[in-house]
């Protein structure tokens, strides 16, 4: 491992688990002062946790934190921010009705009159010069749900300046810039550099890796693979690094494909950063969309769906083009969505499991707007068996059961909806093992019955292992299709990048 000098940030040992899984296992990175350390890996690799540990989020279970040779307790974020350790996330971290100002000043100690009124005038006039020194370009009065994506990361960054950040994070910075917007933050980010603080630049973005970092430090599985210089190494080698060049021994020759069921042409939506979503989706066939985070695959299922806005494309369902789009509409027209967050869009934690089987389809059981108690009770207990979905009673809260087993409560109300196409977003998020492999079953029945299946997952092993043809999302925008026969990982991240 490289070694850094005395001044510097000291990761030891880092590990984390949830259950039985490691999120992070053994891990250990040196960072010096005036360096930009590169951090990449897979979705799921462990960047975010490690994150989340240095920023106090989550607690550390095993290893140390070190900062110019000295131990460091970090418990919470406020421990974090007392060290210095500011971060700029992926999702902005800003309160939408106060201005540029406030916002930049949150946590900050006023300038104030005399009688201690706050000096706003002073104030302003201090930001207005320091964002003029480096050359940032921004409207301060507008409220932060105003300003644009760009906008409101320029004032992110300038809080972290002011702060004088003593390790500075940033989370996928440039997801929403310009080229120029880009050249802004890499500029001052050399600034940044020049006051001697460690920085942690985390993107999907390889380019962006080796034109700002010094080291790359590549995480696979929890595990910390390899710290390079950037000069010693290149972009074919830190992907090789990344995977472990897992290859399917799928074939897709023997797919009973049927017809097209949905078409999607030409999809844009500013707002949902979606540049143009092109694909189609047959019946009998798993299609996965597979994108590194940030890439709009969650974007691009919402949109089909009706939960987001598009500015335009043609979307043809069942050979109609879907224009008044809705989830209701949706329903009716046989496509159905399982949510990435199965807490908050999937289930409701304080109904029974009986109840949220049946939500989708309530008015089946009523009549003259009275339910019929006893055949939901009836179409439950058979959806519980033939799912094998664990619980005490059908009465029994659904938030009480396993996640594995909420998550076939999700499934089982999808079902009984009758879909002939099924919009899947990470649905094995979170399950264990046993339960991965019986929702890959399902998945792979309802296919061969004729259902089309489009499949979001992080896990690049699982979406070899499921798919049959895998459209590969970069930026909002779809790059290529690939037949799923004997496919590597190396071949599709290499698409992502």
């Amino acid at each position: 491992m490289i070694q850094g000098g005395d001044k510097m940030v000291e990761i030891k040992s880092f590990s984390k688990s949830f259950g039985n899984f490691y999120a992070l296992k053994d891990v250990s990175i040196k960072i010096s002062d005036g360096e930009v350390l590169g951090l990449v890996g897979e979705n799921g690799a462990g960047k975010s946790t490690l994150i989340k540990i240095l920023t106090g989020v989550y607690s550390l279970q095993e290893g140390e934190v070190y900062l110019d040779g000295e131990k460091v307790h970090i418990e919470n974020p406020t421990d974090s921010q007392k060290l210095g350790i500011n971060v700029i996330h992926q999702e902005r971290n800003l309160i939408p009705s106060f201005t540029g100002y406030e916002n930049i000043f949150l946590g900050k100690k006023y300038i104030t009159k005399l009688g201690g009124v706050i000096d706003w005038k002073e104030m302003k006039l201090y930001i207005d010069n320091f964002t003029k020194e480096n050359g940032i370009s921004l409207d301060l009065n507008k409220t932060a749900i105003d300003m644009t994506p760009p906008e409101q990361l320029l004032v992110e960054l300038v809080r972290a300046m002011l702060n004088e950040s003593r390790v500075l994070i940033l989370d996928e910075p440039t997801a929403s810039l310009t080229d120029k917007e880009k050249a802004i933050l890499f500029d001052n980010i050399a600034k940044i550099k020049e006051k001697s603080a460690s920085i942690i630049y985390i993107t999907h973005r390889m380019d962006e890796v080796f034109e700002i970092s010094d080291k790359i430090a590549v995480l696979r599985n929890g595990k910390l693979i390899d710290v390079l210089n950037k000069s010693d190494t290149n972009i074919d080698n830190v992907i090789s690094l990344m995977t472990d060049n897992w290859i399917s021994n799928k074939s897709n020759s023997n797919i009973d494909r049927g017809e097209k069921i949905l078409s999607i042409r030409n999809l844009k939506s500013q707002a949902n950063h979606l540049v143009d979503i092109s694909f189609d989706c047959y019946s009998g066939e798993i299609l996965g969309l597979y994108g590194l985070g940030g890439s709009g695959r969650t974007e691009i299922l919402e949109s089909i769906y009706g939960l987001r806005e598009i500015d335009s494309g043609e979307i043809v369902l069942n050979d109609k083009k879907y224009e008044n789009r809705s989830p209701e509409q949706s329903i009716k027209n046989g496509m159905i969505l399982i949510p990435e967050d199965r807490r908050r869009q999937g289930i409701v934690a304080s109904h029974s499991v009986e109840r949220n089987l049946v939500l989708s389809t309530l008015k089946r059981y009523a009549k003259y707007g009275i339910l019929n108690r006893e055949k939901q009770k009836e179409t439950a207990k058979e959806m519980i068996d033939n799912l094998d979905i664990k619980l005490k009673n059908q009465s029994q809260q659904i938030g009480e059961l396993s996640g594995g087993n909420q998550q076939k409560v999700v499934f089982g109300k999808t079902l009984l909806a009758n879909p002939n196409i099924y919009l899947c977003d990470e649905p094995t998020q979170a399950v264990d093992v046993k339960t991965r492999e019986e929702i890959h079953n399902l998945i792979r029945h309802k296919a061969r019955e004729g259902m089309g299946v489009i499949m979001i997952t992080s896990d690049i092993n699982e979406m070899l292992e499921i798919s049959d043809r895998i459209v590969v999302i970069k930026n909002g925008e779809s790059i290529i299709s690939l037949g799923n026969e004997n496919l590597s990982t190396d071949e599709v991240i290499k698409y992502c990048y």
